[in-house]
């Protein structure tokens, strides 16, 4: 038998902790690439947002490159709690590039964020599917949307998975100090 220590209601009715991003790789100089780079160093200024959009607007990038830019705006977007304005940049992604999975575990992120757990299953299964370079991400979010879902059982097992994966990442070790696993 699998139980969460009591404190999760808590944190359900405060919010679950943040849910894991992965930004995109975007090289060859340019307004894009310095999107990207922001994406990736944890940025959360408006302006960098500014420069994605700038990029979006007037460089001639490819496709892969200009759903990267989507992806890393709408990274950009979640770190702000931006979360319908970062769906939008993620619908975008999918739709000029359907293989880019952090377009996926980034939708999925800001539906956890958004308290839409249901509906952020199917992206992150989705991301898993195709790969990322951060699996661990996926797992972990989907361990918070199996959470808020009060599905304890397979919340924890995504942290393990998160965890075996990325053994130095402290967050899926926190949240597994909440539950007690027991025999019947």
């Amino acid at each position: 038998m699998l139980k969460m220590f009591p404190l999760l209601a808590g944190l359900i009715a405060i919010g679950l902790p943040d849910a894991a991003r992965g930004a995109v790789t975007v090289i060859g100089g340019g307004l894009a690439e310095a999107c990207s780079q922001a994406a990736m160093a944890g940025e959360d200024d408006p302006r960098f947002q500014e420069l994605c959009t700038l990029a979006l607007d007037t460089e001639l990038l490819n496709p892969r490159d200009r759903a990267g830019t989507f992806v890393n705006r709408g990274v950009l977007k979640l770190r702000r709690a931006a979360y319908v304005e970062a769906t939008r940049d993620f619908d975008r992604a999918v739709r000029l590039h359907p293989d880019l999975g952090e377009a996926y575990v980034n939708r999925g992120a800001a539906s956890i964020g958004r308290r839409l757990y249901a509906q952020s299953l199917p992206d992150i299964n989705r991301e898993l599917e195709l790969g990322v370079s951060e699996p661990a991400k996926a797992y972990y979010n989907r361990a918070l949307a199996h959470e808020g879902l009060e599905d304890a059982k397979s919340a924890y097992l995504d942290y393990r998975r998160a965890q075996e994966l990325a053994p130095d990442w402290a967050a899926p070790g926190e949240q597994l100090t909440r539950f007690t696993v027991s025999r019947r």
